[in-house]
């Protein structure tokens, strides 16, 4: 027998930098820890200079392509108006509006239906290492405790 179950989580994940950091695992865990049957889970990060992707986990080139472009639409070395927070503040927040801040991923099964070479990235944008925070929201069938 499954209930009826709306529950959030706020996952913290620490990054080095720039770079993605792959967080479908603690994810996954959360879910599993739920007995999360079937549903919708959102995921949402609470940053600005920081973003969410669902991207290619197989070959590590695709993320460094995707960097490589980012770059290139928002670079460091332009003059902007917001300047107070270093030269890596405002490209950071265009990179952030240009990508995504939440994901919705249904569940089912009692799994998220990602395809086979896909992963749940936050894209960090500043140079900094950083300690994110990542809202995740179930609401869907799960099975009694």
């Amino acid at each position: 027998m499954a209930a009826w179950i709306e529950t959030s989580h706020v996952l913290n994940v620490p990054t080095r930098g720039k770079g993605f950091v792959d967080f479908t695992r603690p994810v996954a865990e959360w879910l599993d820890g739920l007995g999360a049957q079937g549903g919708l889970l959102t995921v949402f990060v609470r940053h600005t200079s920081a973003s969410l992707t669902i991207q290619e986990n197989a070959d590590p080139n695709v993320r460094v392509d995707l960097l490589d472009a980012l770059e290139r639409l928002a670079p460091e070395d332009r003059h902007y108006a917001h300047h107070e927070e270093g030269p890596d503040d405002m490209p950071s927040h265009i990179k952030s509006m240009l990508t995504s801040v939440s994901l919705s991923i249904p569940v089912r099964e009692g799994a998220m239906t990602l395809g086979t070479w896909q992963g749940l990235y936050l894209v960090e944008h500043r140079a900094a290492p950083h300690l994110r925070q990542v809202v995740l929201s179930f609401i869907g069938r799960a099975a009694d405790a």
